[in-house]
């Protein structure tokens, strides 16, 4: 199918100057929702205490690169005012204070609502010294043998300068005294990251134990953290000195990237010597414990580098990413159902077969993955590991911009460069937080015999495909899957994503140009069923929207669906605008940050935008157009931000099947229905949590309903 092009664009002289909402005041607003599930009673115990620990873990990297970016900006001379007009320093400054009032909020909800739920599910957090005898001398006992000796105590005085604190992680700051001189002394203690941060007070065993053995019973349990058992055994470490007081602090800091490319076969070095430089990044935030001296904390903000407004004061423990743990316990009545994903129907094994061949499968016509709901494993995964060792597969070319610690899809990769195919592995190593894996996974595939090329210079590689050039009877034959998640076994458990299996010779002509285009040099490669950024989506998607806004003012009936992940980007904010303005009928599900006002008299009264936040993370990208009639259908791996459709390689395919078509349609209408449970943003900003009905019964879960039909619909065949 080859794509049509349009060719209008206006200005955005005539629109209002308050048009656009602020990018990170949204994000900020998105992690709020997240808060909104860990408050809500009706999320299972154990998962509101992993919403808790995610929005911790958001808040953590927002603050590495978000905020870590502007203040660089600011310093550098380089900020510039957002498109909302707001200065960088205010802007700075409104996030701080928003931040402040969620981390209290977030402390309050841990420790007034989940904490005192889970000791009503026989779940205890408690602190060393409520403990008895017993379990103290347990402990004790605990510390000698493994905690003590991976403690390194540093002393801060004229001789020992201030020690170099690492990012994200959990330190005591110690006063002692030197009892014969009456002089009082500052110390830092490292909690290590090694150890588990929550011990059994129930069990005897070491601590490598404890985190796989605490989770055997449903019995009561009472836990302690590392950082309180430390706390009560600092005389071990500063044997001959006083121990006064403890105190635990932890530190944030810019953790952003910024690697200058010279060509592709230095790129590896430079980003080695980019993650060293990044532990050294300057401090963007610090926590400390609530009962944290004055002098202390002036001391940390003067050696940090950092400001009072920088600094959080709240409740111990710090740090509840560490919850995670406590979400994992095997206590099933206080978690989500569990679920099973299932082998999609058109992938399932026939009777006389142990394996279906997935070759044989996609010839009968496309396949279009849901996942969570429709198998990994069964699906994409077993496609790879096939065409590793079919002898008809002569060539695979792959995408990796995040997998997993231990890959089957590498393992895939490099099982073909084994059996002689040609493999070409495109490894984005700058894939945020996860370069350093994917360093290691680039070096392995190198001597496995894999082709290995890191994309094109300046633009990070995020498109999710994969090619397969096969050797049929009729000729060579290619098999593609394009996704709009990434690689990885573990996140298609928990992510919601869309990937299209298909033959059509359309769709792998246009892989086999665009893998050229990142491993070699074809600039001018012109695409079939594919659109591909930085050069075509953002044209593609506004030519798409301008002609639904020109069919509605012939009077004809137009209308635009779009989910993804964010909305940012002011032009195509703005030509929905212009289509609003024209009756153009437009759905947005937006999960994170939004920049569109929605319902603005005159301006955008014909655009609705809703959020689906669950127990999956929403991570689908679809573009949706009315086309007259016929609609136009894309899924991809682009987000409406400018990274994505300025600096990165992304990709959007049509979906042709006219069941599929309606399956993704679906999708959009499910999340905006009435009776659908979402968050539903007003035009100030502010999103509406629309839970229950009119008679106070909770609507419809999205995600549910999708678990409750995949039964269903694996044995009708949609």
């Amino acid at each position: 199918m080859a794509v049509p092009v349009y060719e209008t664009e206006e200005t955005s002289e005539d629109l209002p100057e308050d048009r656009f909402l602020d990018r990170e005041l949204s994000w900020l607003a998105f992690n709020q929702r997240v808060l909104e599930l860990a408050k809500d009673p009706a999320t299972p115990l154990l998962e509101r205490a992993r919403f808790l620990a995610i929005f911790a873990s958001n808040l953590d990297e927002f603050f590495m690169v978000r905020v870590a970016g502007l203040k660089r900006r600011i310093a550098a001379g380089f900020a510039v005012p957002s498109a909302t007009g707001m200065s960088p320093t205010r802007l700075v400054e409104a996030l701080t204070d928003r931040a402040h009032q969620l981390m209290d909020e977030h402390a309050a909800v841990f420790e007034d609502v989940v904490l005192p739920e889970l000791s009503r599910e026989g779940i205890h957090l408690v602190r060393y010294d409520e403990l008895g005898d017993s379990e103290q001398n347990r402990l004790r006992k605990l510390f000698r043998s493994d905690i003590f000796p991976v403690l390194t105590p540093l002393a801060v005085d004229p001789a020992h300068p201030f020690p170099y604190i690492s990012g994200l992680s959990l330190n005591l700051a110690v006063e002692i005294r030197d009892p014969d001189s009456e002089k009082e002394y500052f110390a830092r203690v490292k909690v290590p990251e090694t150890l588990p941060r929550f011990l059994s007070v129930d069990m005897k065993g070491r601590p490598s134990q404890l985190v796989d053995a605490w989770a055997l019973s449903d019995e009561p349990r009472s836990f302690v953290t590392l950082e309180d058992v430390i706390g009560a055994h600092l005389d071990y470490l500063f044997p001959g000195m006083d121990v006064l007081n403890h105190y635990t602090f932890r530190v944030t800091r810019n953790e952003d990237m910024e690697v200058e490319e010279d060509d592709a076969e230095n790129l590896l070095k430079a980003m080695e010597r980019e993650l060293l430089r990044r532990r050294f990044g300057p401090a963007v935030r610090l926590e400390v414990a609530e009962n944290l001296p004055p002098k202390i904390r002036e001391l940390l903000v003067r050696e940090l580098g950092i400001t009072e407004m920088d600094v959080f004061h709240l409740p111990a423990p710090l740090d509840l990413t560490g919850l995670n743990v406590i979400a994992d316990l095997d206590r099933p009545k206080l978690q989500f159902p569990a679920f099973r994903p299932t082998t999609h129907h058109r992938l399932a094994p026939v009777e006389t077969a142990q394996q279906q061949n997935i070759f044989a499968a996609i010839t009968r016509g496309d396949v279009l993955l849901h996942h969570p709901y429709d198998s990994f494993s069964t699906s994409v995964q077993a496609f790879l590991a096939q065409a590793a060792n079919d002898p008809k597969v002569l060539a695979i070319k792959q995408t990796l911009y995040r997998t997993s610690g231990d890959s089957p899809i590498v393992d895939a990769l490099i099982e073909a460069a084994r059996n002689g195919k040609q493999v070409l592995a495109l490894v984005e190593i700058k894939a945020r937080f996860d370069e350093q894996r994917n360093i290691s996974w680039a070096r392995k595939l190198e001597q496995a015999g894999v082709h290995v090329v890191y994309g094109l210079v300046g633009l990070k590689t995020h498109c999710k495909l994969s090619l397969v050039v096969r050797q049929e009877e009729d000729g060579l034959q290619r098999y593609s899957h394009i996704g709009t998640g990434n690689y990885h076994p573990r996140t298609a458990r928990l992510y919601e994503d869309y990937g299209l299996l298909t033959k059509d010779p359309d769709v792998g002509a246009d892989l086999t140009k665009l893998f050229n285009q990142l491993s070699g040099y074809a600039p001018k490669a012109k695409f079939r069923r594919v659109i591909v950024a930085p050069n075509g989506i953002r044209k593609g998607l506004i030519d798409r929207i301008e002609a639904e806004a020109a069919r509605a003012r012939a009077g004809e009936d137009a209308w635009v669906k779009i989910k993804v992940n964010s909305l940012v980007d002011e032009r195509t904010i703005d030509a929905l605008y212009r289509a609003s303005q024209a009756g153009v009928k437009i759905d947005l599900v937006i999960r994170g940050i939004c920049a569109i006002r929605p319902g603005v008299p005159g301006l955008s009264e014909n655009i609705r935008v809703r959020s689906i936040l669950g127990r999956f993370l929403e991570h689908s990208r679809i573009y949706a157009f009315g086309g007259g009639g016929e609609p136009e259908v894309f899924i991809g791996s682009a987000d409406l931000m400018h990274r994505n459709l300025d600096r990165r390689i992304e990709a959007l395919v049509t979906i042709v099947d006219e069941a599929q078509v309606a399956s993704l349609l679906e999708n959009v209408d499910l999340a905006m229905a009435e009776t659908t449970g979402a968050w539903e943003l007003q035009p100030d900003g502010a999103w509406k949590a629309m839970r229950s009905d009119a008679e106070g019964q909770p609507l419809q879960d999205l995600q549910s309903l999708y678990i409750e039909r995949q039964p269903q619909r694996r044995k009708s065949g949609k």
